[in-house]
Formats: structure tokens, sequence, C-alpha cells
């Protein structure tokens, strides 16, 4: 039996790579024939992971964390009938059966079937179905005939292995804040937050051919990374009005569409830059929203959040200026993106050289017992989207 390691929480700041179970093809008691088992090729360290390493949420310690997730089909259940043993593949974050309701619509963020607790389902993370995540050498994912995507050649793939991991889960979720918010080709766009998904949700502004994309954030390294690839900058430390430094770029105070990207972690802006104000985002979004203009907001926002500053916010309850958005008749876009709506063609975007997502987001590879470190770099606000390599298969 192969042995396998995986990136577990502990408690609040601490994860540690463990030896865990070997993946089998079982969902409990009961064979999974229509899952695949994955040796991983690569990883990633994701924001959301992030929020459940400081504390922020109820997720158990033992937990194994990792919802980014490509790697080679090692073996197959008797039901897979379109994906092979050898075939290198996207694992969508979001978990989806393809037979409900919803998956048929191609809501797979919010598939019925894969979760007791409520809708949606994801690899490693807490609330999410209890599925074991993928930050290690091995994994189980099911409905692999409907939830993977394959590459159509796998050299051509790995020479571009840095772009294509991200495919699981934050290129796809920052196009599809952009794309909610009615960006395209003209258009004047602001986007909460430099970090990965930040950076990933700007160049897909670009590609889908805005004018103007404005990038907000406290940390003058992310500033400088969405500087790289063509972006106008704000640091949010600055004492003037968003509005106002909107208008000192623009010449108005006002985008045609804006995208949180940041979530309930947010910090207020100014003099309250230390003070973490769950809403700021959100409201400011509103301000400086068109009127008729739209708002993705790709960012997690929690029911529970044990480290929130007041009781309310715990709940997930903000106070939220919905009359202003209201009266600007905005639209707004939330929830987990559905990762299948957009892979297939973000993946020809990657292989057709229309992009560069690994160069924006700023990929660092990693080895697997280097995640604890790469956890700790980007809580302090490393520009870095870090990639883990458990298997050495990553070439230079």
């Amino acid at each position: 039996m192969c042995q396998n390691h995986g990136v577990a929480y502990i408690k609040p700041g601490v994860v540690e790579v463990q030896s865990i179970d070997y993946p089998k093809l079982a969902l409990g008691d009961r064979k999974c024939h229509h899952g695949v088992i994955l040796q991983i090729v690569s990883t990633n360290i994701c924001g959301s992971d992030q929020h459940m390493v400081r504390g922020r949420t109820t997720a158990p310690a033992g937990l194994v964390l990792g919802h980014e997730i490509t790697g080679l089909v090692i073996e197959a259940g008797r039901d897979v009938e379109f994906i092979k043993e050898g075939d290198l593949v996207s694992v969508p974050f979001n978990i989806a059966c393809g037979r409900c309701r919803n998956c048929k619509v191609g809501q797979t963020g919010i598939c019925l079937n894969v979760n007791p607790a409520r809708p949606g389902a994801a690899y490693g993370y807490v609330d999410m179905g209890g599925w074991v995540g993928g930050q290690a050498e091995y994994v189980m994912v099911p409905y692999a005939d409907f939830n993977l995507l394959k590459f159509p050649d796998k050299d051509q793939a790995m020479a571009k292995i840095r772009d294509l991991t991200l495919l699981s889960d934050i290129f796809p979720t920052g196009y599809h804040g952009a794309v909610m918010a009615g960006v395209g080709p003209g258009s004047i766009v602001y986007v909460a937050g430099a970090g990965p998904v930040g950076l990933a949700c700007a160049a897909s502004c670009h590609l889908l051919g805005a004018a103007v994309v404005i990038v907000g954030d406290m940390i003058p390294e992310r500033l400088e990374q969405a500087k790289s690839f063509g972006c106008e900058t704000i640091d949010l430390r600055n004492e003037a009005s968003l509005s106002d430094q909107i208008a000192a770029i623009i010449g108005v105070p006002e985008v045609d569409s804006a995208v949180d990207c940041v979530g309930f972690e947010a910090r207020g802006h100014g003099a309250d830059a230390a003070t973490e104000q769950p809403a700021t985002v959100l409201n400011a979004a509103m301000t400086i929203t068109r009127a008729g203009g739209a708002i993705g907001i790709p960012g997690l926002y929690v029911t529970g959040d044990p480290g929130a500053s007041t009781e309310a916010a715990k709940e997930g309850n903000l106070n939220i200026r919905i009359g202003l958005g209201w009266a600007k008749s905005h639209s707004f876009y939330t929830g987990q993106c559905p990762v299948m709506k957009y892979h297939r063609q973000l993946m020809n975007a990657i292989l057709y050289d229309k992009i560069q997502i690994a160069k924006a987001v700023n990929v660092e590879v990693i080895s697997l017992d280097k995640a604890p470190k790469g956890y700790q770099d980007f809580d302090k606000g490393a520009a870095k989207k870090f990639v883990i390599d458990p298997h050495g298969m990553i070439p230079n």
C-alpha cells in the first residue's frame, strides 16, 4: 500500500504535514464506483484555507486541507467511462453529483447531493461535506466523469502546469466575479483586494476587454504585483476617500463594476485600516459603483465566524447599507464560483497564450514539507500564490 501525507489543520496558526490514510474508492461503507484516485501533481494554498488556519471558522482539528487540485489518474472505479488511468486532470473545487436539479442547470457550487448539511461541497473545507482535502500526495475524487477536466495533451499541459493548476479555483473564481459584475469591452472596474483571487480577477477583467482595471489593497507588494500587468492601484491606507482616489485616476468618482475579492475579514480604509470592519468592502462597492452597475462578490462570507469582533458578525450578520444599493439599482452576485461553467474555456485561453495567469498571481512552487512555511508567509501578506508540488513533478 502506498503511503500518503497531507497538510492538516491543528489549531489557529498551526498546520502540520502528517501521515494520512491512502484514499479508497469508497463513500463510507459503500464502494465509490464512479470515483478515481489521483496522484497529485499540484495543489494550491488558498485564501479560503487561510481563514480556517487563522481560526476564523469552525473547522475541526485534524482536517486535511486543500481544495485546489490537479493530478494524474492512477485508479478508476468500475463505472468511470470517459476518464482513464494516466489522464492528467483539473479538479473543480466544487464537488458535484451531476444528477441533481442544480447540477443539471450548471449550478455545481450548490449541488444538493454531496453534503448532508447544506447545498454545496468542497475538498478539505469546513462544513463542506467532510471530504478529505487535496494538499496531499493522493486523493479520491467522486463523480469523476462529470467533475474532471482532462487536459488534451499531457506534455503540453505539464509545460504550462503553473498556469493550469489555477483552473481548480482562483482563475475561474476571479473570472466569475468579473463576469457577474458585468465586465466587458471598455468597462471601468474596481477590484477590492490584491490577493491571488483579486489578481486573478484583475487579469480576467483584462481578458474580458476592460478599459481600466483599478485594484485596491493595503499591502504595497501586492499593489506592485497588480501594477506589473497593467492595473491602476489604490493604497487603501491613504486618508483620501476611495471615491476621490478613483476620481484621481479616471476623472469621475464612479466605476461601471466592482468586485469584492476580500470577504469577511475586511479591514476599514484610511484611518480605520487597522480595525476589522467586515462590511467595509460591500459598502464601499455600493458607494463607488454607478447607478445600474453590478457588484460581483466572490470573496468569502461565512455563517459562523468565532473570531469576529461582534456577536452579530459571528453569525454573518453585517451592517450593510442595502438602501444605497437599492437606490442605485445595483445587482449583487454572491456565492461559490461554479468552476465547470468556465474552466474549459479558461484552459484554452492558457493553452493558446491569451493569458499568463501564473505570472499575474506570482506563482511560487514549494514542496509538501514546506507547506507550513507557505501558510505563514501567505498570512503575512506575501504577494505570491503558493503551489505545492508533492511529488517533485513540476518542471523548473
